[in-house]
């Protein structure tokens, strides 16, 4: 967008990857809203977005009512991907494949699996709580030996693929009318509580009716224009794959009590991962090269012995190849800031997700579009999640973070 008159958009979306290309496409297909929507993107090969970066999954098991029923909806929105997503005779495939977590729990941590598994039912998620034994029948090849409960998803739970949702969203949302513009935000011009306009590096000013903040792992950056401090920050995490011959038949999304992580990904393959130790969590910076390097020690020394004492096939494995992604942490608590922005009357935050986005932008895309076009959430109530909890340092818990 070069052209010398200065452009406006009813909504300027900061960030087109998957959450603020849900949000232009549930803006623009509410019957409500007759706008126009600019999506800004600064790379449009979302190269380094979570979005195409992630393991791409979707659960239920989580310890707060808010996030199982965004994820309840978020799954049967990829369902139906086909029909909600379609543009002129062509469906969407996102690969979607229920296969379930699987959270093990040693003795120390059952009671809490147990708690956490009675608000899943309550509210309707298909998870089955599994002793020893029962684990063992149903999962033969997993060492069961000090365990003492596990919880898995009989269905609703699984993977698919991330960056075929994020192009299904934005290729939808391009067929209702969102414009996508590539740059980079500079400047957040504002008057008072509200926001006016935002400027790119490149000069181009884009007057705004209302702004949302969607810019993953640049959102604190864009929230701080605004004069806004928001609990965020990126962080790198590391994706490894393998392969192994040995069975391991039916293998969900496992989720070792070590906190590591492994799931099939094709015959025979599997991909894993794990959240380090605070004080070895390093952050990532999307400018600089050094956070795209991977350690390797971290798979050799942590990741790879935890699976292999949790799955004695994976013993003996072939090691593919490795990647890292930027993990847009919420500091106060791993669940994400979405609503409106404190006192601004036009500006919105969609940030810190902690590894829940891909899931998640079904939902909040939705409920985004609800408060902007009407005013207020209509279906699901996503108020425990906005910005007031973080100015009254009301941390919304989630025992269930990965």
């Amino acid at each position: 967008m070069t052209s010398s008159a200065s452009p406006s958009a009813d909504v300027v979306i900061v960030g087109g990857a998957v959450m603020g290309s849900s949000a232009a496409y549930h803006l623009l297909a509410d019957s409500g809203f007759k706008g126009r929507v600019i999506v800004i993107e600064k790379d449009p090969t979302y190269q380094l977005s979570a979005s195409a970066l992630s393991a791409a999954s979707i659960r239920q098991q989580y310890s707060s009512a808010v996030n199982i029923r965004i994820s309840l909806y978020g799954i049967d929105f990829l369902r139906s991907i086909g029909d909600r997503l379609g543009v002129d005779g062509e469906r969407p495939e996102i690969g979607l494949r229920e296969g379930g977590y699987l959270y093990c729990a040693s003795e120390a941590g059952a009671s809490i699996l147990a708690e956490n598994h009675a608000l899943q039912a309550a509210e309707g998620a298909d998870i089955l709580c599994m002793d020893p034994a029962a684990l063992k029948d149903r999962f033969p090849w997993l060492n069961v030996d000090d365990l003492a409960a596990g919880t898995w998803g009989h269905s609703g739970e699984g993977w698919f693929d991330g960056w075929g949702l994020l192009q299904a969203f934005r290729k939808k949302a391009r067929s209702l009318g969102a414009e996508y513009v590539k740059g980079e935000v500079a400047e957040i011009e504002r008057d008072g509580s509200t926001i006016v306009a935002v400027r790119l590096k490149d000069g181009t000013r884009i007057a705004c009716g209302t702004l949302i903040n969607c810019a993953g792992s640049g959102g604190r950056a864009i929230a701080a224009m605004a004069g806004l401090e928001i609990p965020v920050q990126a962080k790198r995490r590391y994706v490894f794959t393998f392969s192994c011959k040995g069975p391991v038949e039916n293998c969900p999304l496992l989720i070792d009590t070590s906190g590591a992580y492994v799931r099939p990904e094709g015959e025979g393959h599997f991909i894993c991962g794990a959240s380090p130790e605070a004080d070895l969590d390093p952050d990532w910076f999307d400018e600089d090269p050094a956070s795209q390097e991977i350690d390797h020690s971290f798979f050799e020394e942590f990741i790879w012995p935890s699976l292999a004492h949790r799955v004695p096939a994976f013993e003996a494995i072939k090691p593919g190849r490795a990647w890292s992604g930027p993990y847009d942490m919420s500091l106060l608590d791993h669940n994400a800031i979405i609503g409106q922005a404190g006192a601004f009357n036009n500006f919105y935050l969609c940030n810190g997700f902690s590894g829940h986005g891909l899931q998640q932008a079904p939902a909040v895309g939705r409920g985004l579009a609800e408060l902007i076009v009407h005013g207020g959430y209509r279906t699901l109530d996503l108020s425990e999640l906005g910005y007031e909890r973080v100015l009254a340092n009301r941390p919304l818990l989630e025992r269930n973070v990965i």
